[in-house]
């Protein structure tokens, strides 16, 4: 109840207030006026609230009222809630002779120390408001002697409660409010006193840290409970079913709160419910919401978002005819929207976000009339999206984003005159878009088409009605020229017009309007020419141009993020770079023709990535980049850069990626980066860098998940502590000039011991939803070099080929059962391959030729289903070539140089003395005649296995490999891509959820 409407209902029906600023008949109690002069010289009234105060009647003063009759002040109004500077100091003891007292309203101010004992002598009473009046301690048991008082408001953070039976006192108390005080060690027994006041209407306990309930009341008194707000407490419990005997109650909030359980049956028949928040509670069951669905006909509110609900919306949904706001935002509730939607003619607000919706729109949405706001975003829905919609002329936001919806966007969307918000991306719609689907929305501030495949057909002279704030179209066509509508736009802050099938130049007059953007992303289309430099944007603005054509020196705007990757930039990075872009985050400038050093200056900047890959800079790497403190990437791989690696790149402790790949360094690894414990990916092949592998590696980086030295000089023994690297997946020493034998410890990396079913996309840097650095890394498969990006975390890899690695092949190897690539040629690793090599059951490929490899091929590596490539060769390998399953389809070359190994696909035929033929075959026979010739085709186990491999999904990779072995690597690189297109959708959604409280 608002205090302005408390003191003047009590003027307007008591007959007993003459309020400050009337006409007065009667002048005021002299010694009153004299307490109140006290009270007023222990206030800090810098803005002369009390400027009134003076004269010989108090009545007429601000803030005072006084009885009709004996001039008795019954009221001190001074609350501060219009933003006015707040009154401070303290409450003198004066405030208590004003015995005839009713109305005490001292909120919103700033007073000190604890809330005055004295307030109890006031026995008159009625309203006591100190809500946020900034007095802390312990609230004083003695307001129970107040038994007059029908309102009190305590509510404030810095205040206590360490025993609630001092309210049981205030019998008449129809208002309490306790917001945000301290209420955590009562536990659950808060109620009990609360249950002795049977006049009590409100009970406002928000973000108490309320901890408990009673489960067991020997009698129910709250006959007058009207209002519950319990929001924000700690329950970690299930609601007790004496809640739902309350019969009149009209609101209950309990939201937030941590509830558990199912909601009890008798929510469904409280009688007067009008509003029930249950919000965001996360174990909080309502399975039973079917049957509310039957009694709830007078429910206006219903908020059960956020609580991990299951189950379908209720058929007889319609019943509710009351309903004005339904929330069950992210929940898991399944099935589709009920027709019976239509019924409900009160409807304002709905909120359906983030569930297992499917099925299509019911056309009977239209029926809402005065639906306001409808969000039905990232749930499954298919269909289209009915026409109907244009009838719901009261909608200011339509929501339908991250969903499954095809067919076209119907042209009746144009008739929403009062829509603001209109967002239907990450979809699958379709079609033209033309003038008409906007014809009417005046007040459009928001429009997201992007992610489907419109096509936008309106004139060249056209002039939208709207003046929007967010313009997304990504991915739909709007070209081929720059859109001409686009300048009658004076309010845009984010522009998305990526993929958007535009060429040519960006006219003149769009930089003239940027300086209020916020967003700009015009990536991959067609743009050419120059960038103005610099043009103007907000300094916090993320800006893309990348994927485009763009030429000439790259621009400096001082924005957050800058992204001008894959484009014709040339000349060299300016050498002021650090001091015009102080606000940069985010730079990327890979894939340019930049020339020249880095400039010393780029260490002046607080970026988080960093990357300026795949261009021909030189010289060496500066010191001063160590300075860039923040960087959680480094990515200066492919360019020309020289020298050592700065011992100053030690310094940067939070760096996740280094790349520094494919350049011309030297020297060795300098000790200082073994400060870098948060370190996933190091990647230092392609140079020409010596010395030994320092046994750091695999001590100080327990995060290391690639670790890439290929194509250097190392020397040196493998150190036996990077078996401690558990989450290691890639492992590239290919190469080098290591020595002596393969550690059996390698075993211990754990990451490698199981499969990687789960694709953890590798992103650093984020800064939006749009906007990561994406990890990558190029990886040699059957002579391919592959760059993996979507799929990276899913790939497991050994390559240590071209070394001078001696000793046998450990079998310990074979117990990293999630490998996937296996390469150890070209060494001088000896003994036999172990016939646990079938544990490998994950394999896609495995060379261990140019080797000094004896015996057999072990029989068992038949059952490598997944097998793509395959090379033995150069070798001293002997006996039958196993030929079941996908062994049939390997090639000679494979198996060349072995002088020993006979059967297909050589020449060379088996005998039937051939040594080792026996552990060849099942039965352990050995003869030719038993696999029909060396064969193998008329075997039963064959067709089994062919079998299996067909049931794991192989028969395309299979059948491809068998056409042609080296195209392996082109269908691993293939699924790469592959997996970025059906994943997109996906990984938008997920991250929408992670940002799921703003709208």
């Amino acid at each position: 109840m608002e205090t302005f409407q408390f003191l003047w209902i009590i003027c307007l029906l008591s007959g007993e207030l003459i309020c400050g600023g009337v006409a007065q008949l009667v002048h005021c109690n002299a010694a009153e006026r004299e307490a109140l002069l006290d009270l007023k010289m222990g206030l800090n009234d810098s803005w002369n609230r009390l400027s009134s105060w003076h004269g010989t009647n108090c009545c007429q003063w601000s803030g005072i009222a006084c009885h009709n009759t004996t001039g008795a002040v019954l009221a001190v109004d001074l609350p501060n809630s219009s933003g006015r500077q707040p009154l401070g100091g303290e409450i003198r003891p004066s405030l208590a002779k004003l015995k005839s007292l009713k109305h005490l309203d001292l909120s919103g101010n700033n007073f000190t120390g604890k809330i005055p004992h004295f307030l109890s002598s006031l026995e008159n009473l009625q309203y006591l408001n100190l809500s946020y009046a900034g007095f802390s301690g312990a609230i004083p048991p003695n307001l129970g002697n107040l038994s007059s008082l029908q309102f009190l408001d305590v509510s404030y953070w810095g205040l206590t409660v360490d025993n609630l039976e001092w309210v049981s006192g205030l019998l008449s108390l129809k208002y309490l409010a306790m917001n945000s005080v301290h209420l955590s060690k009562l536990g659950g027994e808060w109620i009990e006193p609360l249950n002795k006041l049977p006049l009590l209407s409100e009970l406002h306990l928000e973000y108490c840290g309320l901890s408990g309930f009673s489960y067991s009341l020997p009698s129910l008194n709250f006959t007058s409970l009207k209002v519950l707000n319990l929001q924000g407490s700690l329950f970690k419990a299930k609601l007790p079913t004496w809640l739902a005997n309350i019969s009149s109650l009209v609101s209950v909030d309990i939201g937030n709160s941590m509830l558990t359980g199912r909601i009890p049956l008798g929510f469904g028949e409280l009688p007067n419910l009008q509003s029930l928040k249950l919000n965001y509670n996360l174990k909080l069951s309502a399975s039973c919401f079917q049957l509310f669905a039957r009694s709830w006909k007078k429910i206006q509110i219903l908020d059960l978002s956020i609580n991990g609900l299951h189950g379908r919306l209720p058929t007889l949904l319609g019943n509710m005819t009351s309903l004005i706001h339904f929330d069950l935002h992210f929940n898991y509730i399944e099935g589709g929207i009920p027709s019976s939607i239509g019924k409900l003619s009160n409807l304002q607000y709905i909120d359906l976000y983030l569930n297992n919706l499917t099925g299509s729109l019911p056309d009977s949405i239209g029926q809402l009339r005065n639906l306001v706001e409808l969000r039905l975003n990232s749930n499954l829905l298919q269909g289209s999206i009915p026409s109907s919609i244009g009838n719901l002329q009261r909608l200011t936001t339509l929501t339908l984003a991250s969903n499954k919806l095809n067919g076209t966007l119907p042209d009746s969307i144009g008739l929403l005159s009062e829509l603001s918000s209109l967002d239907v991306s990450l979809n699958k719609l379709t079609g033209v878009i033309s003038e008409a689907h906007f014809r009417r929305l005046g007040k459009l501030e928001k429009i997201d088409l992007s992610e489907n495949s419109f096509i936008l057909n309106v004139s060249s002279n056209w002039v939208p009605p709207f003046q929007v704030i967010f313009l997304q179209m990504g991915s739909c066509h709007l070209g081929p020229s720059f859109p001409s509508w686009l300048r009658s736009q004076k309010q845009v802050q984010v522009l998305d017009f990526s993929g958007a099938g535009i060429s040519g130049s960006i006219p003149k007059w769009f930089w003239d309007m940027t300086s209020i953007l916020a967003f700009l992303n015009v990536s991959f289309n067609s743009l050419e020419g120059h960038i103005p430099n610099p043009f103007n944007v907000t300094s916090y603005a993320n800006v893309d141009l990348s994927s485009n054509q763009f030429k000439g020196p790259i621009p400096l705007p001082n924005v957050f993020l800058l992204d001008l990757s894959n484009n014709q930039f040339s000349g060299s990075i300016p050498e002021n770079i650090g001091q015009v872009m102080s606000m940069l985050s985010f730079l990327s400038l890979s894939g340019n023709e930049l020339t020249g050093a880095i400039p010393v200056s780029i260490g002046e900047i607080s970026l988080d990535v960093l990357d300026l890959s795949k261009n021909n800079l030189a010289g060496s790497i500066p010191s001063s980049i160590g300075n860039c403190s923040s960087l959680t990437v480094l990515d200066l791989q492919k360019n020309n850069l020289s020298g050592g690696i700065p011992n100053s790149i030690g310094q940067i402790t939070g760096l996740q990626t280094l790349h520094l790949s494919n350049n011309q360094l030297s020297g060795k690894i300098p000790s200082s980066l073994q400060n870098l414990s948060k370190l996933e990916t190091l990647d230092f092949g392609n140079n020409m860098l010596t010395g030994n592998l320092p046994r750091w590696i695999g001590e100080d980086f327990p995060r290391l998940r690639i670790l890439s030295l290929r194509s250097n000089k190392f020397s040196g023994e493998l150190p036996l502590a990077l078996s401690n690297l558990s989450s290691l997946q890639i492992l590239d020493l290919a190469e080098n000039q290591l020595n002596g034998s393969i550690p059996a410890n390698l075993s211990n990396l754990k990451a490698m011991t199981q499969q990687q079913n789960v694709n953890h996309y590798l992103l650093y840097g984020t800064l939006s939803e749009h906007h990561n650095y994406q990890e990558n890394i190029y990886v040699t498969i059957n002579g391919l070099e592959l760059r993996y990006t979507r799929t990276l975390s899913l790939l497991t890899s050994i390559d240590m080929s071209g070394n001078n690695l001696s000793g046998e092949l450990p079998e310990a190897i074979t117990k990293l059962v999630g490998l996937e690539v296996l390469n150890l040629s070209r060494n001088h690793i000896s003994g036999q391959i172990p016939k646990s090599i079938s544990e490998l059951r994950q394999l896609l490929s495995l060379d261990l030729s140019g080797n000094r490899l004896s015996g057999p091929i072990p029989q068992s590596i038949s059952s490598l289903t997944f097998l793509g490539n395959l090379n033995v060769s150069n070798n001293n390998l002997s006996g039958i070539i196993p030929s079941t399953n996908q062994m049939s389809t390997f090639n000679a070359s494979s198996f060349a140089g072995n002088p020993g190994l006979c059967g297909d696909p050589l020449t060379v035929k088996c005998s039937n003395d051939s040594n080792n033929g026996g552990d060849n075959y099942p039965d352990g026979g050995g003869k030719a005649d038993q696999a029909d010739n060396g064969n193998g085709f008329i075997d039963k186990w064959f067709y089994m296995s062919i079998g299996v491999g067909f049931a794991a999904g192989l028969l395309l990779p299979y059948l491809v490999f068998a056409m042609k072995r080296s195209w392996g690597g082109v269908y691993f690189a293939f699924v790469d891509g592959t997996a970025y297109r059906l994943s997109s959708e996906k990984m938008k959604a997920a991250t929408r959820r992670r940002n799921r409280g703003a709208r």
